[in-house]
């Protein structure tokens, strides 16, 4: 098969796309042969390497993947070759005391395909029957590439960890990446008035098109806090999304008392200073939370393949332009996400 791997960490020029030996399927996997791959900023830091990382070389990037089912290992019986598929990249052990509760993002032997396992920058690729969601014959294979992982990973923390309730305010801090665009859809689905920060114009208008109620760009008006105050008549927001990180000392202002901080990264650099009079004296909540679980998976997907929420693709470039790709991606240019034609 083709693939796309780096025999070591570094700048766009590691990546080959070269011959790679097929998967085989064990007992209790099959093979899906992908149509569309979809990039994710964990790609490029993969890619980049980190002090401690532990990868079987070359090692295949790509979290998200859409194709079919071409064989079904021994003991697969509710799959059949033919059968369209989504990837979950989320992989629970199965066996542990978190994945029999459910929990299986929280699983001892916890791996996220193309992080610590392979990935989907391929032609092929096996996994677990278990981590597969059926897609309609008539949805588009890059749609379901470009949801799996950053709506999965949005519903945790705005559904499960975050408690979204029926009408509340909503601030993201981005309005052009996977997550935060997943997160502007799912805080509409629950009739949330949504505000998003952005910057340039051209990105702010993005986040209105996905259904944000006030876009606000940053570049225009930096101290963005004063202008949240003023659209919610000083009251503030029930909750934020950011994660950026070092956003969170504005974030804290821009909160109600009582509200919750939900964050699943920090792209804006992992240490920074906060101000904790702010956390004690509204009575704040920051929530963590880290990818999902199967049964997010399956919840947001349903919505996502029957129309309910709008996935953004952004461009889609072919496998072997896949320095292109993560070139883009590094730049910030996207609106929405990047996907990979395998076609």
């Amino acid at each position: 098969m083709k693939a796309v791997s780096f025999k070591q960490h570094g700048d766009i020029s590691v990546l080959e796309y070269s011959d790679f030996p097929d998967p085989v399927p064990g007992p209790e996997e099959v093979i899906v042969r992908l149509r569309s791959a979809a990039l994710n900023r964990l790609d490029i830091w993969v890619r980049n390497g980190w002090p401690g990382i532990k990868l079987e070389y070359p090692h295949i990037p790509g979290a998200d993947g859409a194709g079919d089912i071409t064989a079904i290992g021994q003991d697969v019986t509710d799959w059949s070759i033919g059968d369209r598929v989504v990837i979950n990249a989320n992989l629970g052990c199965g066996k542990c005391d978190n994945c029999l509760a459910g929990m299986d993002n929280l699983c001892h032997e916890w791996n996220l395909v193309g992080e610590t396992v392979r990935g989907t920058y391929a032609e092929y690729i096996k996994v677990h029957s278990r981590q597969l969601f059926r897609i309609p014959e008539d949805f588009e294979y890059h749609q379901a590439a470009a949801a799996g992982l950053v709506y999965q990973t949005a519903w945790h923390s705005l559904v499960e960890r975050g408690q979204i309730r029926d009408g509340e305010t909503v601030l993201i801090i981005g309005s052009s990446g996977g997550v935060n665009t997943a997160s502007i859809q799912i805080a509409k689905y629950f009739n949330a008035t949504v505000i998003a920060i952005g910057a340039g114009k051209e990105k702010t208008e993005f986040a209105r098109c996905l259904g944000a109620d006030i876009v606000i760009d940053r570049l225009a008006s930096p101290d963005w806090v004063k202008e949240v105050a003023r659209a919610t008549d000083r009251k503030g927001v029930d909750i934020v999304v950011d994660n950026v990180g070092s956003t969170f000392p504005s974030s804290f202002r821009a909160l109600k008392k009582r509200g919750r901080l939900l964050t699943v990264g920090n792209t804006g650099g992992p240490k920074f200073e906060i101000d904790n009079r702010y956390i004690f004296g509204k009575h704040l909540t920051i929530i963590g939370s880290t990818m999902g679980t199967r049964q997010d998976f399956i919840s947001v997907m349903e919505l996502v393949t029957r129309g309910k929420l709008m996935v953004a693709v952004d461009r889609s470039f072919p496998l072997a332009d896949v320095r292109a790709a993560h070139l883009r991606l590094e730049k910030g240019q996207q609106l929405g996400k990047i996907t990979l034609d395998i076609s």
